[in-house]
């Protein structure tokens, strides 16, 4: 018996294909809008969905855009239409659908394309975290027309930025769709024909220069000319820049310069905290589709915490904050109050932070002042009015300070 979902505007056809499926033997729930349908997939993974194109609030095929920007496109979808097209079809089949029915559907043809969709009913594997479907903040996108203007180019590029910025998910914004992508120093072990031959039109990622060692260095040397021949493009990450590479890390200087022929700096997370929010609930759905919690969502409150953290860890933190929170709260629903004590259980009471002395004088104080208010962002809950009570500084001075810091500014209004 499998579990199929049917979501069709029209009372007849939900009864019709329901009586059908339930006479097969299988558990049937019946969705009227794509609102519904949505809840119902945000509960539970269906086995399979049959899913109307033409909805009154919600067009099938943007709802199929969604489950797939959001991770939950893993279950198969066969799309409905009683005046589809081939170009409708195509897109559908494109985005993620395995099949498309078009109405009347005849009873054969029903049951047939249930059973060859229901063959495999285990879970299709949770997309990895991408970047494609963000950009609520002007950083963000900015970072994503820069990349896809570089995309246009073949020449090998540097990307810079602080660690646990997870650099591989703004390489692969870079790659043209079924391209292939290698990444990790254990593949520069690899003989060097076998892997440019593997990555022919696509992308030979390297994640953290700072751990090549001479071997993997020479590797790479011998690859960057041979590179541009087989179409494979170079894209390396490194949080130092150049000279600090080569001196503290003992990197070859002219092969540093060569990797940096063009460069790309990484936003830090805390430069796009509007999209935290959408990452966070993205990286909930991956554990929720990978069964390690069980289903959960995060809570409006919730998210603005989130959203009005600094991140000094960046997007390893981020993920591993969702992952505490997925696993260790209690209700379906992820509070703020759940929030605060992960945080709280992360902190260093009593612990204050360092501050290095052997800046020159402006760039100490910048680096105080955004420790400083960091600590009071967290503690105030992004509380702007309360921010400012305790600093002592008028609001608009207030919000002139952090977005010169690179801070997220809190909320503007207190409820």
């Amino acid at each position: 018996m499998a579990s199929i979902l049917v979501v069709d505007d029209e009372v007849w056809i939900r009864e019709l294909l329901s009586e059908i499926l339930a006479d097969e033997g299988h558990q049937v729930t019946l969705a009227e809008s794509a609102g519904d349908a949505r809840r119902l997939r945000e509960r539970a993974r269906p086995d399979l969905v049959l899913l109307d194109i033409w909805m009154p609030d919600t067009d099938g095929i943007t709802l199929l855009k969604e489950w797939a920007a959001s991770g939950q496109l893993t279950m198969p979808v066969v799309m409905m239409s009683g005046h589809g097209t081939i170009e409708t079809a195509v897109e559908a089949t494109r985005i993620g659908a395995l099949d498309f029915l078009e109405k009347p559907i005849a009873l054969q043809r029903l049951l047939a394309t249930v059973k060859r969709a229901l063959r495999n009913t285990e879970p299709a594997a949770t997309r990895p975290l991408g970047l494609a479907a963000l950009g609520r903040s002007a950083v963000l996108a900015d970072a994503k027309k820069r990349l896809s203007q570089l995309a246009l180019s073949a020449a090998p590029l540097l990307m810079r930025g602080e660690r646990g910025m997870q650099p591989e998910l703004f390489a692969r914004l870079l790659l043209s769709p079924g391209a292939p992508f290698q990444s990790g120093s254990e593949v520069l072990s690899e003989p060097p024909s076998e892997l440019l031959g593997r990555t022919a039109g696509g992308i030979l990622f390297v994640p953290d220069l700072t751990k090549l060692g001479r071997t993997e260095q020479r590797q790479l040397e011998f690859l960057l000319p041979r590179a541009e021949r087989h179409k494979v493009r170079i894209v390396g990450f490194s949080p130092l820049d150049m000279k600090s590479l080569a001196e503290k890390h003992d990197f070859d200087p002219e092969l540093a310069a060569r990797l940096g022929q063009l460069t790309f700096k990484l936003p830090a997370l805390r430069e796009f905290s509007e999209d935290v929010p959408d990452l966070a609930s993205l990286m909930l759905t991956q554990l929720v589709e990978a069964r390690v919690c069980p289903p959960k969502r995060l809570s409006v409150a919730a998210l603005n915490a989130l959203r009005h953290h600094s991140w000094p860890g960046n997007l390893v933190e981020l993920e591993s904050v969702t992952k505490d929170l997925a696993l260790t709260s209690l209700e379906d629903e992820i509070r703020l109050e759940d929030v605060e004590r992960v945080f709280g259980a992360r902190a260093s009471p009593g612990a204050l932070p360092e501050v290095a002395f052997d800046r020159p004088y402006r760039e100490a104080r910048e680096a105080f002042e955004r420790l400083y208010f960091e600590y009071l962002l967290s503690r105030e809950n992004g509380s702007m009015s309360r921010v400012a009570e305790r600093s002592g500084l008028e609001r608009t001075h207030l919000y002139r300070k952090l977005k010169a810091l690179g801070l997220p500014v809190g909320r503007r209004e207190e409820s």
